[in-house]
This record gives C-alpha cells, sequence and structure tokens, in this order.
C-alpha cells in the first residue's frame, strides 16, 4: 500500500513528533503551523486543492519559493524563516524516512543554507525599573494577588511564560526553603528556590482558591480551575509593563521573555557564576549542551541570597562589573 501524503502528515503529527520524539504540545504547535502554511503555499501555487496534493509535488523549489514567500509577502523576519526552515527539514526527513523515493528531495531540503542574522541586542529591565514596575501593580482588585505573584515569580524564576502556564501547585514548597519545580525544554524539571517574598506571595494567591482546589490544579488562573495560558500571561505582562517599552533612544517592548534576561542580568550583577544562572534558568548554552550538569538546590539557595528582592523593594542588588564588557557573556545572554 502506498502511503499518502495526507497519511504521512497525519503520522509525523499523531506519532513521530509527540511519541517518538517526546516534544511537547508547544513545539508540536509550531511545526503544525510551519506545514500549514507549506501545504497551502503548495497548494495555492500549484492551483490545486489542497487534498489532492501529493508527495512529489512537495520538491525543494517548493520549500525555496516558501522561504522567498515568508520574507516578502508575509514580511516575516530572518529568524521566523530559519526557524520554518528547521522545521520543514525536520518533516522532510520524515516524509523520507516513510517514503524512499523522497530521499533525494530531503537531502535537497536539507542543504538550503540557513540565513545568517545578527544577534539581537539583550534587552533587560534595569534595577530601578524593575522595582518601579513591581511598585505599580495594583493592590486592589478581582485579579491584584494574582498579577502581584505572576510578576514576583516571573523575575524570581527567570521561567519561560510556559513554564509558568504549566505550573501547579503540587509543583510548590511553601516551607522554610521554599522552591518551585518548573518543567521546561525538552521534557526536563528543574528546581528553582524562591525569595521570601515571593513566596508570600504565592500563600496569599493560594489561600484565594476554594479548598475543593485539587494539587494538580493551575497556581495562575484566568478563572477559577482554568489555568493562564502563555498568552493570557503575555497579555497581562503587556498591560502592567508597556510603560517601560521605550528608554530614551532605544525600542524595547516589555514581554514575559524579557523578565527572563532581566534575571540572568541581574543575577550576574551580583557576581553569581554563570553555571549557577544557566542551572537556574534551566538553560543550556551551545558550548556546554554536552557538558551540562543540574546544580544541587543548595548552590542554587545561596546564589538567591545575593538576588533576592525584600519586601518594600526599597532595596537594590549588590552590583558585579565586567559583564556587559563580556562578549561571550552578551552572547549567552542573546541565547536565552
Amino acid at each position: 500500500m502506498t502511503l499518502t501524503l495526507g497519511q504521512a502528515v497525519r503520522s509525523f503529527f499523531e506519532d513521530h513528533l509527540p511519541v517518538q520524539k517526546g516534544l511537547r504540545p508547544t513545539s508540536v504547535q509550531s511545526y503544525r503551523d510551519t506545514v500549514r502554511l507549506f501545504l497551502i503555499f503548495v497548494s495555492t501555487d500549484l492551483h490545486r486543492p489542497i487534498t489532492r496534493l501529493r508527495m512529489q509535488d512537495l520538491t525543494m523549489a517548493q520549500a525555496l519559493a516558501f522561504l522567498k514567500h515568508l520574507e516578502q509577502k508575509r514580511g516575516n523576519h530572518i529568524r521566523t524563516r530559519n526557524q520554518r526552515l528547521a522545521a520543514l527539514r525536520t518533516f522532510f526527513t520524515y516524509l523520507a524516512t516513510r517514503v524512499p523515493e523522497m530521499l533525494h528531495t530531503a537531502h535537497q531540503v536539507m542543504a538550503i543554507p540557513t540565513k545568517r542574522v545578527p544577534p539581537p541586542e539583550t534587552q533587560f529591565l534595569e534595577r530601578e525599573e524593575m522595582i518601579s514596575l513591581l511598585r505599580s501593580l495594583p493592590r486592589e482588585g478581582r485579579h491584584a494577588q494574582r498579577d502581584r505573584t505572576l510578576f514576583a515569580v516571573l523575575y524570581n524564576t527567570g521561567a519561560r511564560a510556559q513554564e509558568v502556564a504549566d505550573l501547579r501547585i503540587e509543583h510548590l514548597d511553601l516551607g522554610p526553603q521554599p522552591s518551585a519545580r518548573l518543567h521546561g525544554k525538552g521534557d526536563k524539571w528543574r528546581t528553582c528556590p524562591l525569595w521570601a517574598e515571593t513566596a508570600r506571595h504565592l500563600r496569599l494567591l493560594l489561600s484565594q482558591t476554594s479548598p475543593s482546589t485539587p494539587t494538580s490544579g493551575p497556581v495562575f488562573c484566568s478563572s477559577p480551575a482554568r489555568a493562564l495560558t502563555r498568552f493570557g500571561i503575555y497579555k497581562i505582562v503587556r498591560k502592567h509593563g508597556a510603560y517601560l517599552d521605550r528608554v530614551g533612544d532605544q525600542p524595547r517592548r516589555v514581554t514575559p521573555h524579557l523578565f527572563r534576561h532581566t534575571a540572568a542580568v541581574h543575577l550576574l550583577e551580583a557576581g553569581v557564576e554563570v553555571n549557577v544562572i544557566r542551572a537556574w534558568l534551566g538553560h543550556v548554552s551551545l558550548e556546554t549542551t554536552n557538558h551540562y550538569a543540574q546544580l544541587t538546590l543548595r548552590s542554587k539557595l545561596a546564589a538567591m541570597e545575593t538576588m533576592e528582592l525584600p519586601s518594600d523593594t526599597s532595596a537594590g542588588l549588590r552590583r558585579g562589573s565586567g559583564w556587559r564588557e563580556d562578549q561571550k557573556l552578551l552572547a549567552w545572554l542573546n541565547a536565552l
């Protein structure tokens, strides 16, 4: 029986990505977006319904034209173009394993070069800006405690928005040495210590939940028992932080990911060793991917004491020196 394109696409998304590769739903969604856009492009280019596309319709020429379309017609950034190319490479490689006749095409797509693009400028909030933002958050209102806790957790942990959206009550330890377990990229878990002030906000937030709420319930909700999505977290951060978008003549957009950079920079300024920060953020640079070893919670607790924000948000962090001139550290920050 000859494998049809439709069967191959279904197997790619239902078995290969989530089961064989173990990718998380958000990663599968990214692949789905790319393949959907590519199939729609090929269908339009060939003037043929998408349901009548054949395996042989997917060629290197179509892949090149699609990438050009992304930049020139859709106005995508080169980084987005490169991300789509990476997804196409994975897709075509999979097709080649199921349909040997696609092997040559897969080799051609793999040979399409990734475009060079300068690294983005490292954006972050200065210490005074961070304190100002925390102080500006509303103290009264339906979601006031949720939003204040959300900002504290984002800054404390440097977590990705999806990691915070996935945070569950059972992942928190609010005892004498409070910590949170975060589920990150690559299906990896890490434990991040929490400041006493962050733990206090979490206790206040959880005290507002129903006693019947299971420990598997979300920490941050948009409505009772309904977890905030990463898009919901993005909207909340934009709502409260948009006023800090511009510093002088430098454009900047306050997003959840900006807190990740901010946490890294402030830890560096506090003199925390880079490998400790990598473990703190759950990030592995390209240079150390194969040599990464998770640090103990005790090491991270010691690092935390150099950075903790007081409850009145009036005291500052110890400042180190030199990181702004260290090109390796800047490259690492840009990769976060």
